[in-house]
């Protein structure tokens, strides 16, 4: 007799011995095979990080986008920047005070202070008595970085300086040049020569 007639034959047994009992049969499902852990973290856990991932840099680019000045905005930093560098390394022997004074006003903070300190003790003082001008352009700038107060722009720097009687000579070099936003004037706050 097999195992199973045998389950039937005790089944039955037990159903004539004791007719209150209802014997139900439940047929028996196979066990579902268990996720193994590898599976589950490579088809639910990982992609729901990089959900997380995507979104969490998504929100920070956000927010830097929206603290950075527009493109107009980012615009008139840069020409604001341009336009103060070349003002401050450029100045006339005979109207030296003036041109370096008037540069001084596209400046603030302390650093206004050191470069008026500068200008008055070293500068002007040099520009009269050696006869000495210079004049700066800036063919190229760009931003470096932006918020809503502050920016820092790369300035490259052509100076042509002419001392005396002497032919004039050239130089080239780049700065950072610091600016701040007071009201709605974008002023320099410092000046590193690189």
């Amino acid at each position: 007799m097999s195992s199973s007639c045998r389950e039937e034959t005790s089944v039955s047994t037990l159903a004539v011995a004791d007719p209150e009992i209802d014997v139900v049969e439940v047929p028996v499902e196979p066990a579902k095979p268990r996720r193994s852990t590898a599976r589950t973290l490579a088809y639910l856990v990982l992609p729901l990080l990089v959900m997380a991932l995507a979104a969490g840099v998504g929100y920070l680019k956000w927010q830097a986008s929206s603290a950075a000045p527009s493109g107009g905005e980012s615009a008139t930093v840069v020409m604001a920047a341009t336009e103060g560098a070349t003002a401050m390394l450029s100045y006339r022997a005979d109207h030296v005070r003036e041109d370096l004074t008037a540069a001084s006003e596209r400046m603030t903070g302390n650093f206004r202070a050191e470069y008026t300190t500068l200008i008055n003790d070293v500068v002007i003082p040099g520009a009269e008595q050696k006869r000495i001008s210079a004049v700066a352009t800036v063919p190229a700038a760009a931003l470096v970085f932006a918020d809503t107060d502050r920016a820092q722009v790369l300035v490259y720097i052509n100076q042509t300086t002419t001392i005396g009687a002497d032919p004039p000579t050239d130089t080239q070099s780049s700065a950072h040049v610091d600016m701040e936003k007071v009201g709605d004037t974008w002023l320099i706050s410092d000046f590193q020569p690189l």
